[in-house]
């Protein structure tokens, strides 16, 4: 008995029937899954148990590194979502030392070592000028650790959200009332 088409359903008796991935589909039929380019005898990928030509899957499934934009092999790293080959996957900062296994931070899509990020990239802090490397506080057009946003007078850390700015620096609101 003759067998059926997985694309059209129909009889594929004296219609080069085409058998592949446990189908079968009519010679003109049998066709990438992406573009519809017939493949016909041509050699073919499977992705989602259905026929890709070898452009489609070149194009589509097989990551790229990030760096490079070459094909990525084995001994590949992933991160930020996105695939390097182990020695593109290089500081950006003044080192370009490889980061595998390494911490690293990342801006704008760039990584960074600790080192070159401190140095480079990361925002520094008004009060201490050192990198700020997690949490800051803006204020008077400017980033600051928590602990380094100061009263001017009392040098106490100010943690509520009223100050006065004196000489472009912060006074707590205790020192304006003992001012007064």
């Amino acid at each position: 008995m003759p067998e059926k088409c997985f694309s059209c359903k129909e009889t594929t008796e004296g219609k080069q029937p085409v058998k592949a991935l446990g189908k079968t589909w009519c010679h003109a039929h049998f066709q990438c899954k992406d573009c519809k380019v017939v493949i016909g005898d041509s050699t073919f990928k499977e992705k989602e148990n259905l026929p890709v030509c070898l452009k489609c899957y070149q194009d589509k499934y097989v990551p790229f590194c990030v760096k490079c934009k070459e094909v990525r092999f084995s001994n590949a790293v992933s991160a930020l979502e996105k695939t390097w080959h182990r020695k593109c996957f290089v500081c950006n900062g003044l080192c370009k030392k490889p980061l595998g296994g390494q911490t690293f931070f990342e801006r704008d899509g760039n990584v960074y070592c600790k080192s070159d990020f401190e140095k480079v990239v990361a925002d520094k802090c008004a009060g201490c000028k050192a990198p700020i490397m997690k949490s800051a506080i803006t204020a008077l057009q400017a980033k600051w650790h928590p602990d380094c946003f100061k009263c001017k007078k009392c040098k106490k850390t100010i943690d509520d959200e009223s100050f006065y700015v004196e000489g472009s620096k912060p006074v707590c609101a205790k020192c304006i009332e003992q001012k007064k």
